[in-house]
């Protein structure tokens, strides 16, 4: 399926990113119970709690996986996502609580995270789960409340043979987000109509922004290396916490300017890679099926993910 097929189904009467929020995304539901029936199993299930000020409660759903669980969850709100390592250490756990409540209050309704109690909460569900390395989400509303949802699964790093062979991408045109500085769940809900509609594989889709400016990934940041500089859009981007470290790392290996490159560029890369707090650097090979560089992952990408392993096993913390 083409780009410009995925945006008429982004744009159609079934879902549109400036609709107002209803509790439920009635749409996603439909489709994530077809699947169950499709499918007719289920992996094991994902532990999801609702976090109250009296502590950790069951909800009224399962889910397979932090995906399937999604359509359950209020489009009024905003949310993070990462993974564990070693079972309860975490990495910019704080950031990540400082991009929730700065995303809430973009969003006109303020909250304040009591970081303690969550940290607490989602220690008590890893030791319940035993899943080993988990993958969790933690996600606020005006519609809960003074409530949160907790979600958790098992976390399946990539496999090895992609960061060893990268990925192909296509852009985007005319699907960048209204508000990209606040992660919402609005658009965790209508993202997934764009990545259930990429065409065989491509691994992700990149937001295409004014004057052909690649902005970012459907869920990752974006990068590439043109005349010898590291390039990634410095605004109309949600800033990631992967982000975070490449911006930490990258002068070790070159130069970083903060202006993103534009669709004509492509043909001039010669690397590029997207990040996000549970893939870390991910190389890419190939845009709209122009090859980046020479179609294989780069020496330079290579350098930034030795150096971004070392600052992620420096880093981390006990949740």
């Amino acid at each position: 399926m083409s780009s410009a097929a995925i945006q008429r189904r982004l744009g159609s009467e079934d879902v549109h990113p400036t609709a107002a929020p209803a509790k439920y995304d009635t749409i996603a539901l439909k489709a994530h119970d077809e699947r169950k029936r499709v499918d007719g199993k289920h992996t094991v299930p994902s532990l999801i709690k609702i976090l109250t000020p009296s502590g950790l409660e069951s909800v009224s759903y399962t889910a397979s996986s932090l995906a399937d669980a999604a359509p359950y969850e209020p489009r009024d709100g905003v949310y993070t996502i990462t993974n564990t390592y070693h079972k309860t250490r975490v990495l910019n756990f704080d950031a990540h609580l400082d991009r929730m409540e700065n995303s809430a209050r973009l969003s006109g309704t303020p909250i304040q995270l009591d970081r303690g109690k969550i940290r607490a909460a989602l220690r008590e569900m890893i030791e319940t789960a035993d899943f080993g390395d988990v993958r969790f989400r933690i996600t606020a509303a005006p519609s809960l409340r003074n409530n949160l949802i907790l979600s958790m699964e098992p976390f399946k790093p990539l496999a090895p043979e992609v960061y060893s062979t990268g990925i192909r991408v296509i852009t985007l045109p005319h699907a960048a987000r209204t508000a990209p500085d606040a992660k919402t769940t609005d658009w965790m809900l209508d993202r997934r109509i764009l990545e259930d509609s990429l065409p065989p594989g491509i691994f992700t889709g990149l937001l295409i922004g004014e004057s052909g400016k690649i902005l970012e990934g459907l869920s990752s940041n974006f990068y590439a290396v043109l005349d010898n500089k590291l390039r990634t859009s410095g605004a109309s981007v949600l800033p990631g916490m992967a982000q975070k470290v490449v911006f930490a790392i990258a002068e070790q290996v070159l130069p970083l300017i903060k202006i993103a490159v534009t669709m004509s560029d492509i043909p001039k890369l010669s690397e590029a890679f997207i990040t996000s707090a549970s893939r870390g650097i991910v190389p890419v090979i190939e845009i709209d099926g122009t090859p980046v560089g020479t179609g294989i992952p780069g020496a330079k990408t290579a350098a930034l993910r030795g150096y971004y392993q070392k600052w992620v096993d420096v880093h981390l913390e006990a949740l």
